[in-house]
Order: C-alpha cells, then structure tokens, then sequence
C-alpha cells in the first residue's frame, strides 16, 4: 500500500483493470452504500473526535461555517448544562477540505463524563466522552485485527464471536491448494516451500514479505516502547484475544511471532540457489473475486521471486525479534538472529535483485528499486541488537544516516523505511557516539516540529500536507504521529503528545466528511471495507469488518471504478466512500492498522502511566 505519491512508493494494486476484472468475476455489486453516499449529508457542521476526548489531553473541535466573525461555542453535559463556554478563531478556507473552517477550543475543560455536545452557529455536534480509559477499546480491537488475519489457524468463536470464526485457511486443505507445499512461479525455483502462517495482507489473501515486515515491526516497536515506558503490562500476557494468551509471553509478542515465522519460512533454503534470500511474496495465480473466505480459496498458490527488499525485512525484524523476544524465549530469540545474520549476508551479495512493479497479476506487486534504506534499516536493528561494529559501520557509512528526507511529509511506508532505522537509533541504547546520537535524535524532533506545523495550518490538524491524500493516506496520518509520539518519549514536551491526539481526532471524526475511519467508534463508522470475507455489503451472510478494522482513507488519485464514478471533483480530504467496491480509498491492511494499534496503545497509557513528562535518557 502507497502512502505518498512518490515514484517509489505506489499503490499495491497497479493494475486496477485487472482487479476490477476480478471484481467483476466475483459479482460484486459495485454500487454505492447507502452509508456511503449519505454520510456527507448526515454530518454536522461542528466536527469532533465522535469517541471523545482524554481529561488532560487537547480538545479541539472544527466548525465548518461561512460567518466571518468569530462564533460562540457552549459545551454542554449530558443533561443540557452548559459546563463551558468561549468563541472560535478563524482558520479560513482549508486546503485539504476545500471547506470554511473555525476551530473552538475547550481543552481547559477536564471534568470526565459521557454524552456530551458542542454547539456552535446554531448546530450540535455529535456527542462524545471526556474519560482517561478512552482508548482501552480500541487498543484491544485495533490489535486483534491481526488474530482475524491470521493464515493457517482456525479463527475461534471464542476469542472473536461467532461472525467472524472460521477455518483455518490455507494450510492444503480442499478446495485450498497452499500453502504447505507451495511451487514458485514458473522459472525462479524447481522445488516447493512450507510458507504456511501469518497474516493475510489486507482484503486480499496475498502474504507479502516487505508488508509484512513494517507491520510485525511496529507490533513489536509497540512493545519496546511501551517497556521503556513502564506501561507494558497492558500489552503482557493475557491480555490480548490470542489462543496463545497464558503462555508467559506477552500477548502482542504471540501476534507477532505468528508473521516472523511465516517470514523465516519465506527464506530460501540452505543448499538452493540464492539460499538466504526471501521470497517476496507468495499468493493467488489470479485475482480472487468477492467475496471468498479464505479457506474456500481453489486458486493455485505461488512463490515469486527473491528480492533484496524482501531479503531486508526479514534482516530488520529479526534482527528486531532477537532482541525483544530474548528475556521470554531464547531459543526463539537465537533462531531470529541467526535468520537475520543469513538474511543480511545474502542480501549484501545480491543487493539488486528488485521486485517488479509488472508483477501484479493475483497479488500486489510492492515494486522497490531503492533499497538503500532498507540497507540503513536492517543494520540499524542488527546493531542495536548486536552491538556489533560491522553493523555499527553499515550504518554510519549508510547516506541515509545523515539524509535530511529520511522523514518526509508523508510519512515512512513499507518503499521508505530509512525512518524506521533513524527510530531505532534514537531509542535503542547503543553505542553510537553522542554526538551521532544527539543528531538522530534531533531528526526525530526536527521531523515531528515539521509535522506539528502542517497542523496548525489546517483546519482539521492532520500532519500530513494537503497533496498527501493518497492511497493510504490514513497510514501517513498514524506514521507521522509515531513519529511525534517518539519525540515526546525523547523530549517529554506535551505539544508532541498533543499533535499525537489530534491526529486521533481526525482518524475518529474530526475532518471534511465527519466520518470515524475505525469500524465500531465514532456515531458515523466505515463498516464496508474492502475484504473478501468481511463482505456483508456483497453477501449479508458475512459479517461488516471487525470493530477496531481502520480504512484506508481518502485518496484524491480515485483509482478504483467506484471512486471514479462517485468522487469526481472531490476536494483531496473528501475523497473517500464507505463501499466495498472502492479499494482505493476504503480497503484494510496490516500495514494501516499496525500504527494505529501502536497509537492507540500509546493513547491508553494516559488511565495508567501518570506523569508523561519525563523524557528518554
């Protein structure tokens, strides 16, 4: 999935012809959705995080209105008591929006409760809670997302409610043909792989290595940041919906470790031709249409070629994995390192090996022909794990260790992982020099003022720019606030944790079409995301998304046939609709959902980590 429109950073599914084919061929009824259509419609003019709002942190409200002069707001309780009052300041007309923005700010308001409204110019906005567990839900949904995606195990009634179990998929099976004993495509390799597990990407049943290796990274970032915190409890064992919960390791650990070893499986084989490598992905021989489970699957799997990016992500998380798995399971720990360490000298003796962007048929091609920052990326995380001088050299020698554009605008993405390195390097003790390390860090917070200053131009705050609405532009948007959450960790200034909530509030309601873009939060929710099984728009047999499920976003390319008759004309931050139809704006993926379940933990510490102005070390 693409987060910004740069040459290197595209879309998974280049070939939309193709895919709409596919949909075609799966009789999918690409009409609008009623919600889809009407949100615009039902939305208020006062616009709001519609969860609510932490007792401590920034609230802020955005008035879409014509008036010229400053208005009037009231917070008013439950009961119709006004508990606050004060006026809006201008914004004008903002960018991203096309729409007449002011904003009204009632953060001195701290007092907790449920059901309230803000009223401004005559209108109410939607009702929300002011409370300190406000995110506790969402940090468990958003996380449980990945147990819903997992391949190769049942999904129990249990653990998820009886909509949502269902057989394991792929594991060879009838009518599934993989992926226990998968061949690669015709030419790359003579002999079949065991590549059973993991995650399927997103509405897809496609696994994909360089995907796969920036989500397993920020679920196991998560943690390390968390323990750094003193707040990993809440991520600990047993507290997560995983069968392996009571095991001694902490649930969000057991979620990752189901994609590790799915990649470690990815790797080429001692004895074969270019062993140590990984294969980039392995899905459909064709596109499958909508809906279909994924244990109904009948397409042949395939393997497809190794790539030095795929290679990389499988250097970087494990190398990650050894260091943050080794007090819990050592022997797991010395089966990462050991994978990563292989995975590394391969890719250093094949460093050109590039995944084509014409490799689209069945699956996303994740295309990359730079990958001199996933070179930066793993010897970052080999360092950090090692301490090793080699890697230590790797990663001072990198040109992206001094770049100015390791962070851009629109965020790191699994084409940009330079930001990944630079955040390791930043919170890893280690042993750079201190002036190498003041410089890292100082990336860090120069990243997350340039990401604070978007916002406080715009009418909605959101920290990414307004040509940054593309195809997962909600990506960009919870990237860009880890980011801002890390340079609180290394600072302690509030106005980080700030930019941080804020960007909470436009994923939740707060922007152009007052649409939560998490299923199951929010008075107005995406509920019909693009998913062969999630697909009750298609099929009402089948359940909407999981709560805790994040769309992609607006996306102003409209690169699917909905978007494009639905959406011509939209202003950038309009570009969405809730259908099943449009992939280009309103699909799900690991990749989407992992900074959000990152954020959300990051968010819920505020019930339990008191004082969050002390800063790393």
């Amino acid at each position: 999935m693409s987060a910004f429109p740069l040459p290197r950073s595209r879309p998974k599914h280049l070939a939309a012809a193709l895919l709409a084919g596919a949909l075609l061929v799966g009789g999918l009824v690409t009409a609008p959705s009623a919600a889809g259509l009407s949100a615009a419609a039902a939305t208020t003019a006062v616009r709001v995080n519609q969860v609510g709002y932490l007792p401590d942190g920034p609230k802020r409200a955005t008035v879409v209105t014509s008036a010229a002069q400053p208005l009037t707001w009231q917070l008013r309780a439950a009961s119709g008591r006004v508990v606050a009052s004060g006026s809006t300041v201008g914004r004008g007309t903002d960018a991203a929006s096309g729409q007449p923005t002011q904003v009204a700010d009632f953060s001195s308001y701290g007092r907790t409760g449920s059901g309230y409204v803000l009223i401004a110019d005559g209108t109410a906005s939607d009702p929300f809670d002011i409370r300190a567990d406000l995110y506790d839900g969402l940090r468990s949904d958003a996380l449980a997302f990945f147990y819903h995606q997992r391949s190769g195990i049942p999904i129990e009634a249990s653990l998820v409610g009886s909509a949502y179990a269902r057989p394991a998929g792929h594991l060879g099976v009838a009518p599934n043909q993989g992926d226990t004993n998968v061949p690669c495509q015709s030419g790359v390799c003579d002999y079949k792989q065991d590549v059973r597990g993991g995650w399927y990407d997103a509405g897809d049943q496609g696994k994909y290595v360089v995907n796969g290796g920036i989500s397993t990274w920020l679920l196991v970032n998560s943690f390390e940041r968390a323990k750094r915190a003193g707040t990993a409890s809440a991520l600990g064992d047993s507290s997560l919906r995983v069968p392996e919960r009571g095991n001694g390791v902490p649930d969000v650990l057991d979620e990752a470790r189901w994609e590790l070893d799915f990649l470690m499986r990815m790797q080429v084989p001692d004895g074969r031709p270019y062993a140590g490598m990984a294969f980039h992905k392995v899905h459909d021989a064709a596109w499958t249409g909508l809906p279909t489970r994924p244990e109904q699957d009948a397409q042949p799997r395939e393997l497809h070629p190794p790539s030095t990016a795929a290679t990389l992500n499988l250097a970087a998380t494990a190398a990650q994995c050894a260091r943050v798995f080794r007090p819990y399971d050592i022997e797991f720990a010395n089966r990462c390192l050991t994978a990563a360490r292989k995975a590394w000298t391969a890719a250093r003796a094949n460093p050109a090996m590039y995944a084509p962007d014409s490799d689209s048929t069945g699956g996303g091609a994740y295309g990359d022909t730079q990958v001199g920052d996933e070179f930066y990326w793993a010897s970052a995380e080999l360092y950090a794990t090692t301490g090793e001088r080699a890697y230590r050299d790797a990663v001072t020698s990198s040109p992206w260790h001094t770049a100015a554009n390791a962070f851009t605008p629109g965020g790191f993405s699994w084409a940009d992982t330079a930001a990944l390195g630079r955040l390791t390097l930043a919170t890893v003790r280690g042993g750079l020099p201190a002036s190498d390390l003041r410089r890292v860090r100082a990336s860090v917070t120069a990243a997350a003022d340039g990401y604070l200053s978007t916002m406080a131009g715009q009418g909605y705050a959101v920290p990414i720019p307004a040509t940054g609405y593309v195809w997962g532009s909600n990506s960009a948007v919870t990237d860009n606030a880890i980011v801002m959450a890390t340079a609180q960790e290394l600072t302690g200034d509030p106005r980080y944790r700030a930019g941080v909530l804020e960007s909470m509030d436009y994923l939740l309601g707060r922007n152009a079409l007052g649409q939560s873009y998490v299923t199951g939060y929010g008075e107005r929710y995406s509920d019909n995301q693009h998913h062969r099984f999630w697909a009750h728009q298609y099929d009402a047999s089948l359940p909407h998304p999981p709560a805790g499920s994040l769309a992609g976003g607006p996306n102003s390319g409209l690169q699917d046939p909905v978007a494009q008759e639905h959406l011509p004309g939209c202003a950038p931050q309009a570009c969405y609709i809730d259908d099943i139809g449009s992939y280009s704006t309103n699909e799900v993926a690991i990749n989407w959902n992992a900074p959000l379940a990152w954020l959300a933990a990051y968010a819920a510490e505020d019930d339990c980590a008191g004082d969050r102005s002390g800063r790393l070390s």
